[in-house]
């Protein structure tokens, strides 16, 4: 009952609802349709930063149109690598929006990925061509495999390659997504095969504060689509300034990191995702454009996602009821 108990849902709670990533995309763009219509409350995203290009964010969000408010705290650590622990970790909290009390809480971490990879494939939906069918994936984690997952929904994807400066890693990737996904996915050992000349690509490492980039202008085909996840630390200034349309998941978000550091040589944005899935603002408007999408991270998509899980993990019966 609200107010008396929380549903506290672990990582493998989370993930034994198997939650198809289809239901995760579409639960995102509505998500970005209410943010681009103003019925979303998300302001940007204050963090803490413990070690070296490490961080420890809050992210509040309401969705009046969906009815669901919550907060996540979210950590990525560079450093865990080592100590093989996930980079990303975790907790959702989420509230009742007629009384503030929390209705649960709930491990972040398949959020993380999950709404990643779908916000990454609702930009490409309206930004790529619908016919891509070859891929990059530059960082073979977490997120290399939920933006693939989420591409492989939406375009008819016949092959993909795979790059991680851990070479086992690389491998182990092609090998799951490949099987997994039905997908011609390939190692490859350079970097430059995982962009150049192909329709779609996202790059998913570690967010670096003082970065040396190492993809320059020239590499992406015109036509393609590219959707860095690590904000400016793969993409050279060059880079970014040959894409004929660059957008954001969020113009305040992006206005605030350049104050802290970021993005000091990237052009600005035309507009941010809700703009686009409006359609207040045109997204792919020929063949051989270049465009990008600087998907930052939105407490918005893990709202609208804590939702579904919540949902589905009270008709199942899954987790735990803990008292307030």
């Amino acid at each position: 009952m609200t107010g008396q108990t929380l549903r506290y849902l672990s990582r493998q709670d989370v993930v034994s609802l198997a939650i198809p990533m289809d239901e995760i995309i579409q639960a995102v763009e509505a998500a970005l349709l209410e943010k681009g219509q103003g019925t979303a409350e998300m302001p940007p995203k204050p963090g803490v930063h413990p070690k070296t290009d490490a961080f420890i964010h809050a992210m509040p969000a309401f969705l009046k149109g969906m009815g669901a408010a919550g907060l996540k705290w979210v950590s990525g650590f560079p450093q865990n690598l080592e100590r093989d622990l996930p980079y990303i970790s975790g907790l959702f909290v989420l509230n009742d929006v007629e009384t503030g009390f929390p209705l649960a809480v709930m491990d972040c971490t398949w959020i993380t990925g999950a709404r990643t990879g779908a916000a990454s494939a609702v930009a490409a939906r309206y930004m790529a061509r619908p016919d891509s069918e070859t891929m990059g994936i530059v960082a073979c984690g977490l997120q290399g495999r939920t933006n693939l997952e989420a591409m492989a929904c939406l375009f008819p994807l016949k092959r993909v390659f795979a790059f991680d400066t851990d070479r086992q890693a690389a491998a182990a990737f092609s090998d799951e997504m490949g099987a997994r996904l039905g997908l011609e996915v390939i190692p490859v050992e350079n970097l430059r095969e995982a962009v150049e000349g192909l329709d779609l690509v996202v790059t998913s490492g570690p967010i670096l504060k003082n970065p040396t980039p190492a993809i320059p202008a020239g590499w992406l085909a015109p036509g393609s689509f590219a959707c860095p996840l690590d904000f400016d630390s793969y993409w050279t200034p060059g880079a970014f300034r040959e894409v004929d349309k660059l957008a954001t998941d969020d113009l305040d978000q992006m206005a605030y990191y350049r104050t802290v550091g970021y993005f000091e040589s990237t052009p600005e944005p035309y507009a941010d995702l809700g703009e686009i899935v409006t359609g207040n603002r045109a997204g792919r408007e020929s063949e051989m454009e270049r465009t990008m999408s600087l998907n930052l991270g939105l407490g918005i998509e893990d709202v609208a996602s804590a939702r579904i899980i919540y949902e589905k993990a009270m008709v199942e019966g899954v987790g735990a009821d803990l008292p307030l």
